[in-house]
């Protein structure tokens, strides 16, 4: 089980609530009056791969004094939820948790945009392991419940140490263009100082540097023979290979001259590995062309989009009242989150 840690004394002191939340809060306590709020919990969009559920559990945990008086329901990581679906209630004295509001809905909608496109990705490579490469897109301190949600995703690897140690796993990657340059862009010299330095890592090489994947693969095949693990495509999408001059970037068409390349000089064991701009559309667009690909890594894609949660008191004192528009919907796959 991961284990999300929380800055207890500032969000106790509403540091990160919206300012009308704690407001809210002084008020109820001032005027001392601790009525029993429901508030549940939704989303808008179809589709959506439910994430932070645990870490909320945790939340609540370390930072409510007075938790055995709070009644709190909810689905699981990984759930597949529908527009408007209740996913979360919380029951109890509003002035216990009004100043967590802020904070468990953007919980939900940061890990649950990353589980939710991992997920599309992944059903997209029917089958074929997905890695996560995010983590140069976006704030460093983010990395490890990323990796969390791109795991409740599907996300067969990560990238950082960080990341990837949060859940118990280690961390993936292959060679940076920039270390081909360190070695006078010879990419096969420097697929064997790869492996001569990690050789209990698989090693991969990074064969797009010269826009000649074939010669960059072949070269490194007999170069390192079986030490080689595999070959990875990176071209960018305004460049084009010498094998593809009339398309640009990593495509089908390339994907399936390297496999003839390798196999037909006997390097059929090499794997393929592709990125650069993959999403699921893309990757959608790779098997349906039977493109014979082993391995897709995904990075900006996955930070795209918006899935917005909303939370609405719909209960008073057990009694339902609500804002127009919005009404208490129960929820039978909801279960008890503090067990």
């Amino acid at each position: 089980m991961v284990k999300f840690s929380f800055p207890i004394a500032k969000i106790q002191r509403g540091n990160y609530s919206d300012v009308y939340f704690n407001r809210a809060e002084k008020i109820l306590i001032k005027d001392k009056y601790h009525p029993t709020l429901t508030l549940q919990v939704f989303q808008k969009q179809k589709g959506v791969t439910l994430c932070g559920i645990e870490e909320i559990k945790q939340l609540f945990q370390q930072t409510v004094n007075n938790i055995s008086q709070l009644k709190i329901r909810s689905l699981k990581d990984g759930d597949q939820i529908s527009a408007w679906e209740t996913v979360l209630t919380i029951e109890g004295d509003y002035s216990l948790f009004a100043h967590l509001e802020t904070i468990y809905l953007g919980i939900l909608a940061r890990r649950s945009l990353i589980a939710t496109n991992l997920h599309r990705a992944v059903a997209a490579a029917k089958g074929k392991p997905v890695l996560y490469f995010g983590a140069r897109f976006d704030y460093f301190l983010n990395q490890e419940g990323d990796a969390y949600a791109a795991s409740i995703g599907g996300a067969s690897g990560i990238s950082t140490p960080a990341g990837a140690s949060f859940i118990n796993q280690t961390p993936v990657g292959t060679i940076p263009h920039a270390l081909i340059v360190a070695y006078q862009g010879n990419i096969a010299q420097t697929a064997v100082k790869f492996n001569q330095y990690f050789p209990k890592i698989n090693t991969i090489s990074l064969v797009d540097f010269n826009n000649n994947c074939i010669k960059g693969a072949l070269e490194s095949a007999k170069k390192l023979g079986k030490k080689l693990w595999g070959v990875r495509l990176d071209t960018a999408e305004n460049i084009s290979d010498v094998s593809t001059p009339q398309q640009t970037g990593v495509n089908p068409l390339l994907i399936k001259k390297v496999r003839q390349a390798l196999n037909n000089n006997g390097f059929n064991w090499v794997k393929i590995i592709v990125s650069g701009g993959f999403n699921p559309e893309k990757i959608k667009r790779f098997e349906k062309a039977k493109t014979p690909v082993d391995i897709y890594a995904v990075g900006s894609n996955i930070l795209s989009g918006q899935i917005d949660f909303t939370a609405d008191a719909v209960r008073l004192n057990g009694k339902n009242l609500a804002k127009t528009g919005r009404n208490y919907s129960s929820n039978p796959r909801l279960k008890s989150l503090l067990i």
